[in-house]
């Protein structure tokens, strides 16, 4: 796992984020999380769109792609006009039949190094408000709760209520790991 490298995903990783998407929603659903997201929901051009707005990214070793999130540097859905301080991640995403434990964090912190690298001092994520298990996964990776968003709309599906997350950054280097881009 120390050969971890992270990109930015390409109209030819459209596939693979559908079907990392597609995965994740079948593992969580497994575990009983069936609030959160389900198979099919996602397509490419949904992908296509995050990437012509924001930003997709993968992390892969190996020769396998291990997981992805996307980036954006706005989400006024879930937390109104903002002056440009923060990058947003979303569904970051882990291949569970390839990744070894710790690939989530990361690509978390590939996440936050990127949006420092962008000069911005903030990471904000938002999760299903009655997803325990991930609102503590945030808690201990350093997000701290600055609120609730009820009925943000959804990409296909009726709108749902979120905790928003927020993690101040301290500077580029901030998140070490040996995590390389490229």
């Amino acid at each position: 796992m120390n050969d971890l490298r992270v990109r930015p995903a390409t109209e030819a990783d459209l596939t693979t984020l559908v079907r990392l998407r597609d995965a994740a929603a079948r593992w969580m659903l497994a575990r009983g999380v069936t609030g959160q997201w389900r198979p099919g929901e996602l397509d490419e051009e949904h992908f296509l769109q995050v990437m012509a707005q924001g930003e997709a990214w993968l992390g892969e070793a190996g020769g396998r792609i291990l997981g992805a999130w996307e980036l954006w540097w706005e989400d006024e859905d879930a937390w109104g006009p903002q002056p440009p301080v923060a990058g947003y991640v979303h569904r970051l995403m882990v291949d569970r039949s390839a990744a070894a434990p710790g690939t989530g964090r990361r690509l978390l912190e590939a996440a936050e190094r990127r949006v420092a690298e962008a000069g911005r001092t903030r990471v904000r994520l938002d999760c299903l408000a009655g997803n325990a298990q991930l609102n503590a996964y945030y808690g201990q990776a350093g997000y701290r709760v600055v609120g609730h968003k009820e009925g943000k709309p959804q990409p296909c599906g009726t709108p749902k209520s979120f905790t928003l997350l927020e993690k101040e950054l301290s500077g580029p280097a901030a998140p070490g790991t040996s995590t390389h881009s490229g």
